[in-house]
């Protein structure tokens, strides 16, 4: 009875992890202005979670080396859900978003942004997309 009652539980938990949904979302940006640095993705997966200048609220961060003015990145097992993406070029590879007064001096873009300025600030609601298939995305970078 103990044999049948572990096999059974492990069935139910096999059953449980492999129905569980997870996808794979594929960023990529271009047009970099020099290869210099890194860009840094950020994914976020919550509202009110940006802005984020200090890139504390992801839920989960990569830093790729840039080839020929371009970046791309990978992240594998999203759970089904609304995702926003922020990107930075992070020129002096130190880990921050460098200003002038209050503008980025390094090139930054968020998913569904084409441009930001005051009348168009990026927040979660408005950056955020669902996934619930593996995705490719561009996300265009910015610069001032």
């Amino acid at each position: 009875m103990k044999k049948l009652i572990s096999v059974l539980f492990l069935l139910l938990l096999f059953n449980y992890s492999y129905s569980q949904e997870s996808y794979s979302l594929a960023l990529k940006v271009t047009d970099l202005r020099n290869s210099t640095g890194v860009v840094v993705f950020a994914l976020y997966n919550k509202d009110g979670s940006i802005p984020d200048e200090k890139l504390k609220k992801c839920y989960k961060k990569e830093f790729v080396a840039i080839t020929r003015n371009s970046a791309t990145v990978t992240f594998d097992n999203l759970p089904k859900g609304n995702y926003a993406v922020f990107v930075l070029h992070d020129e002096n590879k130190n880990n921050k978003i460098d200003k002038k007064f209050i503008l980025p001096t390094e090139g930054i873009g968020f998913s569904n942004f084409q441009i930001i300025n005051l009348s168009n600030r990026p927040s979660f609601s408005k950056a955020s997309f669902l996934i619930n298939e593996n995705l490719i995305k561009n996300i265009k970078i910015i610069y001032k």
